[in-house]
């Protein structure tokens, strides 16, 4: 049993006294909480990124400084290599000749002069092997130092690497998280949209707006779509809200409108500007509130867009005209009712 008129604009009423009694903040655009919602998440995921970008940099560093280091290390290395047979042979020699001559070797029997020279050749042997012991004791401790800081090194940068790539598997996760609850957001607002255009939109208002000249329907007998500033008849805009639908479910947006009901002043301004292709001011189905102009890759025939309109929207009411497709040619244009309506 079909719900009386007045019973559903006492519904109406109620409710708008009901949401005018909310406080402001119950009463937010929903559209505004999204953009702020989107500024926090954006706002959060820029300075996660600054953060981690910060440790990237702190991370070359320390891997440049690994790689000096092991540079140096492998000098120190070389370096202590070139020493060792030089070393090897002086303790050699010294091991061949054990006190065989030495400070004490004045004292025993021989030339005095061949004693003195035999010491100094021991002195000086003696020094050079000291010096390649000292050199050869600070190049060694120099590799252990050197060594143990590239060990430290890498093993810090192992652990900053990791915790680097926990940083960005987080982050990626917060940005899909996010992502995921702005949608979710964005679905809700379009829901909620599109249930307030079908709450508001009352099928009964076609008939009245019917008695109405073309071009001079007012706008209380017209359905808002979900394009901003664009009216249709009430069963039109029905029929629309479920095309629209279908259309985002296929293209992943709305459909793109640049025209929808046209007012008798606004079809004089068209016929104007077209002189010979829009029609006479008061015969165009704009006029009754059943015509769209549409964009958006629909404007262009054979398009994808287009195709799919074609072979879909007479489901739903909606059709493009006999006339559209050669005189004027215009693939924009869909009308709703049927060829007999144009």
């Amino acid at each position: 049993m079909p719900i009386p008129r007045s019973a559903v604009l006492t519904v109406v009423f109620l409710v708008m006294t009901v949401v005018s009694a909310l406080p402001a903040a119950a009463r937010e655009d929903p559209v505004q909480e999204l953009r702020r919602s989107a500024a926090k998440a954006r706002a959060e995921l820029e300075k996660a990124t600054k953060q981690m970008e910060s440790r990237k940099k702190e991370l070359a560093r320390s891997q440049y400084k690994l790689r000096v280091t092991l540079k140096d290390l492998a000098k120190a290395e070389a370096d202590l290599n070139r020493i060792r047979e030089p070393l090897a042979r002086l303790a050699n020699a010294s091991y061949q000749q054990p006190g065989a001559a030495g400070s004490m070797s004045i004292f025993g029997g021989g030339d005095a002069s061949d004693a003195l020279r035999a010491t100094a050749d021991v002195t000086h042997i003696a020094n050079g092997q000291q010096a390649l012991v000292r050199q050869a004791d600070e190049l060694q401790r120099r590799r252990q130092q050197l060594a143990s800081t590239a060990q430290d090194l890498q093993s810090r940068n192992a652990v900053e690497q990791t915790r680097l790539q926990q940083e960005i598997d987080g982050l990626k996760a917060k940005s899909l998280q996010i992502t995921r609850e702005l949608t979710a957001k964005l679905k809700k607002l379009e829901a909620d949209q599109e249930r307030r255009l079908r709450a508001i939109c009352d099928s009964d208002l076609s008939a009245n707006a019917r008695r109405f000249p073309n071009g001079l329907i007012p706008d209380r007998y017209l359905c808002p779509l979900p394009q901003k500033g664009e009216q249709l008849r009430a069963d039109a805009a029905l029929a629309f809200y479920k095309l629209n639908a279908a259309y985002k479910r296929r293209f992943g947006r709305h459909m793109c409108v640049t025209d929808s009901y046209r007012s008798l002043a606004d079809q004089q301004r068209v016929y104007y500007q077209r002189p010979g292709f829009a029609a006479v001011p008061g015969t165009s189905n704009h006029g009754k509130g059943q015509a769209l102009d549409l964009c958006g890759g629909i404007e262009n025939a054979s398009t994808v867009q287009f195709n799919w309109l074609e072979a879909n929207s007479r489901r739903y009411g909606w059709f493009h005209p006999a006339w559209a497709y050669s005189n004027p040619y215009e693939p924009w244009h869909w009308e709703y009712g049927s060829e007999s309506d144009s």
